[in-house]
């Protein structure tokens, strides 16, 4: 009868890490399929960014320094592998975009063309599809994070190697206007 209840008492705790586990692997590949909606997002803006600087060029070829800041941000962003690289380089590619629409700022002709409106809308569109995308990501990453923090999922997760994922931060410097001087 002992042998019965603790092998009952066994066959529960295995059951249970089973469940567990299969938990932390379900929100493990949410948080990649979130990471995976604002990569996606990313290399869209990447793939606008050539258009606009050539129109921009037109009218502001001038002003080289505020162009190669983008494209230079844009190749970071397209040799950035990890999550934690393409962060940072999204973090500089908004720096720089923030500059370049203050260039454009300057120009009424290039605010008045026909391609550069539509191109600077789809800019627009994209970027609050990456603000959604991360918000959906950092949900993600939040319920994960929980979960294996928590008794006891803790100890499950330790002994599966189930690592916290990093949250898609905004860059503390964005708190402030930057200064752009032409």
């Amino acid at each position: 009868m002992v042998v019965l209840i603790l092998a009952g008492g066994v066959a529960l705790v295995v059951i249970y890490g089973i469940v567990v586990y299969n938990e932390l692997v379900k929100e493990s590949i949410l948080v990649k399929e979130g990471w995976s909606g604002i990569g996606t997002f990313l290399q869209q803006r990447l793939d606008l960014i050539p258009n606009l600087v050539e129109t921009v060029k037109g009218y502001a070829g001038h002003e080289n320094k505020t162009l190669t800041d983008v494209t230079r941000a844009r190749n970071e962003s397209l040799s950035a592998l990890t999550p934690e690289a393409q962060m940072e380089a999204a973090r500089n590619m908004n720096a720089a975009l923030l500059n370049f629409k203050s260039l454009t700022e300057q120009y009424p002709d290039l605010k008045a063309d026909s391609s550069f409106l539509q191109l600077q809308q789809q800019l627009a569109d994209m970027e609050e599809k990456i603000n959604q995308s991360r918000r959906y990501y950092n949900g993600t990453v939040r319920e994960f994070n929980q979960s294996i923090a928590v008794f006891p999922k803790n100890l499950i997760a330790g002994m599966f190697g189930f690592k916290e994922a990093t949250f898609f931060a905004e860059d503390p410097a964005s708190q402030t206007a930057p200064k752009v001087s032409f």
